[in-house]
């Protein structure tokens, strides 16, 4: 079963850090990632460009709207993702665990709804 692992965090945080703990975390990602190719269960994944590079778009109306940035101002912002496919929620939720968005923020995990 497929699952979307969504990554939240607090982006304004990681525009401060200070780049030893930047090039920490990039490395805890990159070997995350890599945990996820030898398992077998990675079916895609990226990092997100910031929520000021985001465009919002509605339909109110019938009219379409676009406004720039997210549609709520929330203290954690969705920055990446990933998809996996594993046998059950369990297991999901494992891979969940090892992220390393944990520590500075929290994982969605999500069922792929098959269409």
């Amino acid at each position: 079963m497929e699952y979307l692992l969504l990554i939240y965090s607090n982006e304004k945080d990681f525009a401060v850090m200070p780049q030893a703990e930047h090039e920490r975390v990039t490395g805890a990602y990159m070997a995350y990632t890599q945990a996820l190719l030898d398992g077998g269960v990675l079916r895609g994944g990226n990092r997100l460009r910031p929520t000021s590079a985001t465009t919002t778009v509605r339909a109110a109306g019938g009219k379409m709207q676009t406004v720039d940035g997210p549609f709520a101002e929330t203290r954690e912002q969705l920055g990446g993702y990933y998809l996996i496919d594993v046998p059950d929620l369990d297991a999901a939720l494992s891979w969940a665990g090892r992220c390393p968005g944990t520590q500075y923020g929290s994982i969605e995990v999500r069922p792929i709804w098959a269409m």
